[in-house]
């Protein structure tokens, strides 16, 4: 063997050894946003995770439709290589669980505040089946649609009340004016069979979210099976505004976790 392919060879096998010392690779997270909020939600998320070294893409749910939106949320999830983790924020949890049957690469989910519905079941249904959510009567007066149907906001007044009471005023105003509106038809289509009973799954809320009570946020992680549940003290339905580290933190146990 010549000195060059030794060469070769060694620098190779030195590579490889680099490799396997900086352990396996990281999956992407893939973070869907909820109704009333947009991928900047995330950002105190987003930047504790790259900081910890992970790749991250904050998607821009359409709040069409769940089959709609979880094709669009699948599509990303085609186009990424290597494992997925996928976290859904509030009505995002039902386009999580819808988008990650299609794929073999999506590891874990991971619900914030988030609904994670069974097969049949709405997230309109899901909001109203326990006491204590107000968000009905913290709509504003729907927007009609020239296509058909209508898009809900919440009415600005009373979004940082109903939406995050544990933000700054001035913080929780800039995100009333700049919130993303659902469809009214997304939070009445029914659910179809749902990725977290083939999948683990992890839960975080705030137990003084008014969107969703906790009551149904407990009642739906159980269900599931999560792996782990962790509720964040009088946080309101943007925990992972509020509370970023936390949330951070059970993205990344979700992440070192492998498919069964």
């Amino acid at each position: 063997m010549s000195k060059l392919a030794s060469a070769a060879l060694l620098a190779g096998a030195l590579l490889s050894d680099a490799a396997q010392a900086q352990g396996p690779r990281k999956p992407t997270v893939v973070l869907v946003h909820g109704a009333f909020a947009d991928a900047s939600s995330w950002n105190g998320v987003t930047e504790r995770l790259v900081g910890d070294g992970y790749t991250v893409v904050a998607a821009a749910n359409p709040l069409r439709g769940v089959r709609a939106d979880a094709r669009y949320v699948s599509d990303i999830v085609a186009s990424i290589n290597g494992p997925v983790v996928l976290v859904g924020h509030s009505y995002g949890g039902a386009v999580i669980s819808a988008a990650a049957n299609a794929h073999r690469n999506v590891r874990s989910l991971v619900f914030v505040a988030a609904f994670a519905p069974d097969r049949g079941e709405t997230a309109a249904e899901l909001a109203g089946r326990f006491p204590g959510g107000t968000l009905g009567q913290a709509l504003a007066p729907p927007v009609t649609l020239s296509g058909g149907g209508v898009d809900l906001y919440i009415d600005q007044g009373r979004f940082h009340a109903q939406f995050a009471h544990d933000l700054p005023a001035g913080q929780a105003a800039a995100m009333a004016a700049s919130q993303r509106p659902i469809a009214e038809a997304a939070l009445t289509e029914a659910a179809g069979e749902p990725a977290w009973k083939a999948l683990p799954s992890w839960f975080i809320y705030g137990s003084g979210d008014r969107n969703i009570p906790a009551a149904g946020l407990a009642f739906m992680a159980k269900r599931a099976g999560a792996r782990r549940t962790v509720v964040v003290d009088g946080a309101s339905h943007v925990v992972m505004v509020s509370h970023p580290r936390a949330v951070a933190d059970i993205v990344e146990q979700a992440a070192g976790q492998a498919r069964p």
